[in-house]
Formats: C-alpha cells, sequence, structure tokens
C-alpha cells in the first residue's frame, strides 16, 4: 500500500494523481460545499482569541488541490487573514502544483514536512487536516480458527499479487477488544500514522489540532464490515476485493479511520483529547459565527457529516 500510494515515480499520490473532486478520482467534504471550510475558520478564530497571539500561526497538513485553503483564507477575513501565517504541509508534488495555483497571492507558504512548519512558528500552531490519516497506509488483519493474523501480498512469479496470511511477531493487547468478532472478520489500523505522529511530537509546544476524516470508534462499531474497509477509488468508482491489486498507482487506496486509536496515541503523546464529534455537530457549532447555511438533507454533504468525525485535540 505505501508503494502504491508513495512510490516516488509510480505511486498514486507522488506522481499519478490529477485533481481531487469531479476532475480526480473522488471527492472529499472539502469540494461538496463552503461549510467545512467556514467552521474551520470560525474555529481559528477562536482557538486564536483564547491563546492571545498576537500572530495566528496554522497549518494545514494534506491541503488536496487547496480549495479548503482557499475556503478558510476567505472566512477569516480580511483582518484575521493579515495576521495569519499560513503554511501547508504536502509531500505530493503534483497536487502541491495544484495548491499553488489556487492559492496565488494568498500569502500560504509550503512545506515538506510538519517539523519545518512548526519551526518556522516556534512550535505554536493551530494544525488541522481533512481525510489525511485515511491516506495513510494501514495494516490489514484477519481473524483465523487459530486467533489474528496480519494479510500480506506475494508477488508471484508471473508477476501477480496474492494475499497470504502472516503470523504476528508478538502478543498484541489491541485484539483484545476484538474477540468477540467471528473468525474471517477483517480490520485496519495505522500504524504508519501513529509513527508519523511521534516524528514531529517533539517541536509541538502549544496550540490546538483537528483531525476531520471518515471513520468510528471502537464503541460505535458493533458490527463492523466482515471484509474490512479497505477500498479503492478509480474515476468515482469504488472496488474492493481482488480489484484492491489492481492498476498499481493508478488508483487511490483507503479505509476507514479508528478515532478510538487516535485517542488513545495522542494522550500516549502527552495530547488532550478535548472532543470528539460528528462534522455535523462541528458545523452546527459554528453556523452561527460562519453566517453559512445549515446542512441540510438536500446537500451532498449532509451524509458526509454523519460519516465523518471531527477529533480536537490540544498540546
Amino acid at each position: 500500500m505505501r508503494e502504491a500510494l508513495y512510490h516516488p515515480t509510480l505511486g498514486y499520490y507522488s506522481a499519478k494523481i490529477a485533481d481531487v473532486g469531479a476532475k480526480g478520482d473522488f471527492s472529499t467534504s472539502a469540494t461538496l460545499g463552503n461549510q467545512l471550510g467556514a467552521s474551520i475558520a470560525a474555529w481559528i478564530t477562536e482557538k486564536a482569541n483564547e491563546s492571545g497571539w498576537h500572530t495566528i500561526p496554522v497549518i494545514e497538513i494534506g491541503a488536496g488541490n487547496g480549495s479548503l485553503a482557499k475556503t478558510v483564507l476567505n472566512h477569516l477575513g480580511w483582518r484575521k487573514r493579515l495576521l495569519t501565517r499560513y503554511s501547508i504541509v504536502e509531500t505530493s508534488p503534483v497536487l502541491q502544483a495544484l495548491q499553488k495555483k489556487a492559492l496565488r497571492f494568498r500569502g500560504v507558504r509550503w512545506h515538506s514536512s510538519v517539523q519545518k512548519a512548526l519551526q518556522r512558528s516556534s512550535g505554536s500552531a493551530l494544525i488541522f487536516s481533512n481525510e489525511l490519516v485515511d491516506a495513510f497506509p494501514c495494516r490489514l488483519f484477519e481473524k483465523t480458527v487459530h486467533g489474528w493474523s496480519e494479510v500480506g501480498v506475494q508477488l508471484l512469479p508471473e508477476n501477480s499479487l496474492h494475499e497470504i496470511l502472516l503470523p504476528l511477531e508478538a502478543e498484541d493487547p489491541w485484539f483484545e477488544q476484538f474477540e468477540v468478532l467471528s473468525v474471517g472478520q477483517r480490520l485496519e489500523r495505522h500504524d504508519s500514522y501513529r509513527e508519523w505522529l511521534q516524528a514531529w511530537r517533539s517541536e509541538w509546544r502549544e496550540g490546538a489540532m483537528l483531525t476531520i476524516d471518515y471513520g468510528s470508534t471502537e464503541h460505535s462499531k458493533s458490527s463492523p464490515p466482515k471484509e474490512g474497509t479497505l477500498r479503492a477509488y478509480w474515476k468515482h468508482q469504488r472496488f474492493t476485493g481482488g480489484d484492491l491489486y489492481a492498476r498499481f498507482g493508478k488508483q487511490d487506496l483507503t479505509a476507514d479511520v479508528n478515532f478510538s486509536d487516535l485517542q488513545h496515541w495522542g494522550k500516549s503523546l502527552g495530547f488532550k483529547n478535548t472532543s470528539l464529534m460528528t462534522q455535523r455537530e462541528f458545523i452546527s457549532q459554528f453556523t452561527k459565527s460562519t453566517g453559512a447555511a445549515p446542512l441540510n438533507h438536500d446537500q451532498q454533504i449532509s451524509e458526509a457529516g454523519e460519516c465523518f468525525q471531527v477529533l480536537e485535540q490540544t498540546c
């Protein structure tokens, strides 16, 4: 999955992605309307007022085609915009080019890592991401009659890919919460995201972070899909099963986010988990201050508002 998404010359995000939205392989909640961006701008304003900062350091991680950043900056208003030092962390050269085109003359700076963006702001920042965690390579597990195994991929002599089950290297208490699930159940875990958090945690000294993505907590997933949630998107079509291994580097691969993991990992790194709500609840909370129309069932983003979670953590 890491190679299919991030190989320097063959990876989907590194080289093959064309756009996000109607012209790409998938849409995000940020491309369906402006309510999310307006609400994030209101959140930034609220947190900046609480902090008492003279300037407002904002870091967006993984900014897609730049549409969300554009909406956020527009809704900050000219006074707050003048005080805002807006940074984007983007590793995809293709997406960075789209962002720079969409955000010309906006005073935005780009960085290759969160560490470099935080160094610019001396460790203080309001950080947010939308549909970032699901873009990290995940591990896939399957329950067998002998317990949990990890799903691996084997390259066969004829250059085809074949799934194999690998024994776990050590006992993992994470699986204890899933003992009630039946044989054949598959689950994903974004260990690479945890490792990424650990890599820049020491650079972040003050601020708040919003993590917005589709998923749920384990307590709310009483009956997860038997096959798990790992899937591919190509030209706005969804693929599972063997199609996950087709079109190497030419399609997006993603899995639902376990927000219980994100809360646990954040706590272990010294973050304070301050709130977890649906995207609908988050937008509703800030509707009055944004002036945007409330979500309704006639809007596409309304459905996304129920499927997406918004986690706030502070440092």
